[in-house]
């Protein structure tokens, strides 16, 4: 498939929609973002800079209404900001989306206008039925927001999935390589997905690598030097510091770079117990995680614990907090210099870190 031009202009002329959503030969779409966080930020200003007109909704009086008047934009309530919007890109976090649909995108969105996800979480699991009348869309870049603007302005781009879960105009997929291309995303090899494949891919990556599995990987292996009566300080540039090495000689090249880049005796010792740690038990553990993402057990453990207040949540996010490696690595990062002058960190890119 052919990709558009980074910034391109829009071809379509949709002769089913009403005025408000019409769309000429000479106009790119009228595109509202609801949220404007991390990920909010980002595709709003890349779109501006790809030459879109960019509304901005959000409830009056908050922080992030500050931060987008601030950048220059039109901020409205999410209500009147969609009214007039061809595109309306929902960025905020997974469990408000819908009560925010149904209350307040739902009845005022246009007829025949394209509602665009960054997560495909509440479409799949039939926590938001969209209109009929409306194409439904997910563009999801594969990085943070703060990248996903960084990438942007130095002329590349961040890879991105999209996906068509609702085509009623027969042009959904130009719509969303349209959306792709304006945040940089087509400037790399945009890849189709589905919401179901997005949805159940990023959850698993989230839960058995990126975040779950690591973090008590590292956990673990901190603990295991420790009780053997290591220094605590030691283990944690062990397990934890050096890491980061590893993971951007991935991100660089892959394991193969990895190999590039360690000693023989590394080597070694990851060919050879690399599959004490990852075993047959390991697998099957993933194989279980992957099943309640299929089956809907985690979605629905998940809705219903935010529905309860979330006190299960924040007393397990608490416990990692005070896991006794935090109190080390706070004291070891106080003398790492070089930490206060780096860049500010991204905020990972995480399901809901669009808010």
């Amino acid at each position: 498939m052919s990709l558009p031009d980074p910034t391109p202009r829009f071809s379509l002329s949709l002769s089913h929609t009403t005025k408000d959503t019409a769309m000429t030969s000479t106009t790119k779409p009228k595109i509202t973002i609801v949220g404007y966080g991390s990920q909010g930020r980002a595709h709003a200003l890349n779109l501006r800079d790809s030459g879109f007109d960019v509304t901005i909704g959000l409830r009056p009086g908050g922080p992030t209404e500050i931060k987008a008047k601030a950048d220059g934009f039109t901020v409205k309530t999410p209500a009147e900001a969609v009214k007039d919007a061809q595109i309306v890109a929902v960025l905020t976090p997974d469990m408000v989306q819908p009560q925010l649909y149904g209350e307040v995108i739902e009845p005022n969105i246009a007829q025949g206008a394209c509602l665009l996800f960054a997560h495909g979480f509440n479409v799949h699991y039939g926590q938001i039925t969209p209109r009929e009348d409306l194409d439904v869309v997910l563009v999801a870049p594969k990085g943070p927001g703060a990248l996903v603007r960084r990438e942007y302005e130095i002329g590349r781009g961040v890879p991105s999935v999209y996906a068509v879960y609702q085509d009623k105009s027969g042009h959904a997929e130009q719509l969303a390589l349209t959306y792709c291309a304006g945040i940089g995303g087509a400037r790399q090899n945009a890849i189709k997905t589905t919401f179901k494949e997005e949805t159940e891919t990023d959850l698993f990556g989230e839960q058995a690598v990126l975040c779950g599995g690591a973090t008590k990987l590292v956990q673990a292996g901190w603990e295991t030097l420790v009780e053997a009566g290591y220094q605590p300080e030691v283990a944690y540039y062990e397990c934890l510091h050096e890491l980061k090495l590893i993971v951007d000689l991935f991100y660089e090249g892959g394991i193969t770079r990895m190999h590039e880049f360690i000693s023989e005796t590394a080597q070694y010792g990851a060919l050879t117990r690399g599959n004490y740690v990852v075993d047959d038990n390991t697998r099957a553990q993933m194989k279980k995680v992957l099943t309640e993402i299929q089956d809907g057990t985690f979605a629905r453990q998940w809705i219903a614990e935010y529905a309860a207040g979330n006190a299960n949540y924040k007393a397990m996010k608490q416990a990692d907090l005070d896991h006794p490696i935090e109190e080390i690595g706070k004291k070891l990062r106080a003398n790492m210099k070089w930490l206060s002058t780096a860049p500010a960190p991204v905020k990972p890119a995480i399901t809901s870190e669009a808010a």
